[in-house]
Parts: structure tokens; sequence; C-alpha cells
């Protein structure tokens, strides 16, 4: 699993609802191999502020023995990635990975083993079903439906015969069905999006009178699903499909569906605040939702309306102060502001100001050898607008957390030219100011150093339409 907001995850801890009496067996061993590591640690979240440094030894491997562990699905993170693994007490797992195919290659043994190679291989097959959405949203509502039922049976009954053959704990049953039933809710929140597509979107009250019956069954306050990604997708989906009816009561039904309007997201905050009662959970929703918000928001007063909704609602004060601190940034990156100037490091590790690399029109776009398909697509379609605009300038930024040498190294592996690459002299500094959320961040930028846009994917219309008309004031 991919940090797709790479610095700028703060907590991946859960914990279930259980007895906090502890006995002297209240302990569990968590251990393991990572095969190509990519730094010499593993990073295991046992709390909101409890994080555990386990060193890799000689044989890059770890152990830790965990007193006082309570029922839980705990995060191990590793050279931009994680997982979760669930450990109870008297539990003794120790995993192999391999960094260069992460997930895919995530294997448990020992006591308490089972259940998490039955957890990473519905996280894997849900991934997999996952990229067939697009095809599923072409299906008409009562087939979409026949086909969610169908599947989810499926995996019900393969959970039954699961634990008829490993008798599990309660808490493990819970967490297994739970992410069967709210995979199958999130795809029924977003089928609306995806089968009308924004211009007929307002037809998502034709949809079956029974569709949506599931809803009865939510539970808001899942808190040992806190940080599950199963769950926080389908809050986050469901969240975006209770708004649609606040938006559509005086919108003009002829239109675009207009999913950065004002309304739509302050009706979001609000639902999310009167629906969500654990703080974890609800914190971590406004906060998800308001990042989103003030991203794509060039109206200023727009954004300060959002602000002060998200203000009054969330109970953090770190989220509050991270908030305001965002919008300040982002403020200083609107377009006709100066691009902010930051050391960066060529290939040569030479320093570079990024400023004085820009004499002509400028792309500059960020990537992470964790996503390497997308660093190839990003590579080969600026490749392309060079060709076609020679005075065209071109930088790339490398976000990995790991050093140089790694960087470096999966140029070489990519047969990449490593002209117009750059790294951040201080990785952490340069991703703050610059605000990168993901890979996915692109600036366009004038000869003068003036900001064009900052928000707009380098396949996009808006995109083509920023960059011919820089093109064209040269």
């Amino acid at each position: 699993m991919k940090f797709y907001i790479i610095p700028l995850i703060v907590s991946v801890f859960v914990t279930g609802c259980m007895d906090t009496k502890y006995t002297p067996e209240d302990h569990a061993y968590f251990g393991g191999e990572i095969i190509n590591p990519k730094k010499n640690y593993v990073t295991l979240h046992l709390a909101e502020n409890q994080v555990d440094t386990l060193y890799l030894d000689e044989e890059n491997r770890f152990f830790k023995k965990i007193d006082h562990i309570k029922s839980g699905l705990y995060a191990f993170l590793h050279g931009g990635e994680y997982q979760l693994v669930l450990l109870e007490p008297q539990d003794s797992i120790m995993l192999r990975l391999n960094t260069l195919d992460f997930d895919e290659s995530l294997v448990f043994t020992g006591i308490g083993s089972k259940k998490n190679n039955y957890l990473i291989k519905s996280f894997l097959q849900d991934e997999s079903e996952d990229k067939k959405k697009t095809t599923l949203f072409k299906m008409p509502p009562e087939e979409f439906e026949d086909y969610l039922s169908s599947k989810k049976e499926e995996k019900m009954a393969h959970l039954n015969l699961f634990l008829e053959k490993y008798p599990s704990t309660n808490f493990f049953k819970s967490i297994a069905e739970a992410n069967i039933n709210y995979n199958n809710y999130y795809y029924r929140e977003v089928y609306p999006f995806g089968y009308y597509g924004d211009s007929r979107l307002v037809h998502f009250k034709d949809l079956p009178e029974h569709f949506y019956d599931f809803r009865k069954d939510i539970n808001y306050n899942f808190e040992a699903l806190r940080e599950y990604a199963t769950y926080n997708r389908f809050l986050i989906a469901h969240f975006n499909n209770l708004a649609l009816d606040e938006y559509y009561k005086n919108t003009d039904q002829h239109l675009y569906f207009d999913r950065h309007s004002l309304k739509y997201n302050l009706k979001k905050l609000d639902l999310i605040d009167s629906l969500v009662n654990v703080d974890a959970i609800k914190n971590n929703l406004l906060k998800v939702n308001i990042r989103e918000c003030v991203y794509m928001s060039d109206d200023i007063q727009e954004t300060n309306q959002l602000l002060d909704s998200y203000l009054a609602k969330t109970t953090s004060n770190i989220d509050k102060r991270d908030i305001n601190n965002l919008v300040a940034r982002l403020n200083r990156l609107k377009p006709g502001e100066p691009i902010p100037d930051i050391t960066l490091v060529n290939f040569e590790d030479e320093k570079e100001n990024l400023k004085s690399l820009i004499n002509e029109p400028t792309v500059i776009y960020f990537w992470s050898s964790n996503f390497d398909l997308n660093h190839k697509n990003l590579y080969y379609r600026t490749k392309k607008l060079k060709d076609k605009y020679p005075d065209l300038n071109i930088i790339a930024i490398n976000i990995n957390d790991e050093n140089k040498v790694y960087w470096k190294n999966t140029l070489k592996r990519s047969k990449l030219s490593a002209q117009n690459e750059y790294r951040f002299e201080d990785l952490g500094e340069g991703m703050k100011t610059l605000v990168i959320n993901s890979v996915y961040t692109v600036f366009l930028v004038d000869a003068s150093g003036k900001i064009i846009s900052s928000k707009n994917s380098l396949y996009s219309k808006e995109f083509e339409n920023n960059f011919e008309k820089l093109i064209a004031q040269k």
C-alpha cells in the first residue's frame, strides 16, 4: 500500500475497543525480513503517539516483543509504503516482503499468521477488482446490484469456510466481515458518479428505491476501522453522495455537476459533523474534505468560508494549525504569484536554485519510484511537449525520501535521461513550500517565474488550454 499523499500521513494506528485489564500473557511478538530494503529500519505504529523504530540487522531482519497489546490493526511502514497487521495477545507473527513488489510479496508466518494472510489476500483481491470498476459502472442499476450481491455472497462463503477451518476471535471476524460489507457499500455509493457522469448526475434520484437500503446498517463510529482503507474510502464516497440532495435543491439541473461547489462542500462538512461522533474518525473525514476543497479553490472568499466551517467542527488543534498553515501556503501559489525559490540538487550533486532554472515557459512535475509507471508516463509526456515546443523548459523533481543513491539508481535502471532531473536539498521543506500532496502536482510557470497554474494534470484539457496560451504569449 503506497502513500498517495506522500509525506503527510500523520497517524496510521487502529485499535479495537477491548478490555483494558492486562494479564501477564497480554503480549505479542512481531518481526520479519525485508528483501531489497530501502532503509535500515521499519516503523511500527502502536498508538497515536507511540511509534517504534525497529532497526534491521545485518540480515535485514527485525524483531520486537510488544507488552500489553490490545487486539487491533497496527501499521508498519518501510520506505514510503505501509500495510496493516492484525495483532492480538499471544500472537507471534513474522513477515517477509520484497520492496520491489511490496503488497504482492507480503507473507506472514507464525501464530496469528493465517488471519493476516487472509486479510492481505482480501486486500489484493479488492485492489484487483477495483481496476474493473469502470466496466462495472456501465451496467444498468439492476444488473449492477445483482453483480454486487453475488460477489458479496461469494466472499462471505469464503470467509465462513476459513472460520470453520481456522477458528478465530470475534475481533478478527468483525474486521473480515466489515471489509466485505464496506467494500460492497463503497461501490454502491460511487456508482451514480460513474454511471451517470457529471453531465447527468441529477438522475441519481432515479435509482431503484431500495438501492441504498444498506445505509441503515452503517456504523459511522466503527473505531477499530478508523484508519482501515476500505472503511475510509466508503465514508468519503458516502458523504460525497449524501450531499447531492442539497446540491440539486436549487441548482439548474441541466448544468454539469460541480464537485467544487461551495454549497456542496459546506453540506458535506455539516453532514460529517452531524453523523460521526468518534473524534478520530470525524476529524480525519473533515480534514480529507477540507484539504481537497482548499487545494482546488482559487477563490479566497470561498476558501475562507470553508475554512471557518471546518474550524468550527474539528476538535483537533493540531489539524487546525496544519490546515491554517496549508491555506496560507496555498495563497502564495495562486496564479500570478512568483514561484517560491527552493534549493534543488541535480544529478551531479550540484546545488541550484529553482528560480535560476526558469528563463522560458516551464513545466515542473514531481515523481516517485513508488509510482514507476506514472513517472515514465510523465517523462514521455513532457518529452513530446519538448519535441513540439523546443523552447519549453522541463524540471522534474524526485520526492522519494530514500537517499540520493536510490534516486540515481532508479533513473539508471529506467534508462531515462538524467538531464533536468533534480531532488530537493531539504525534502520536507520543499514539499511544504510547494504544497505537494501527490505525484500528480504539476506547475506551469511563465518565463518570468510567475505561476500560470498549479492544479492541472498534464493530461487535462485545462492544462492544454493554459499551456497553449502561455506558448502563444512568447
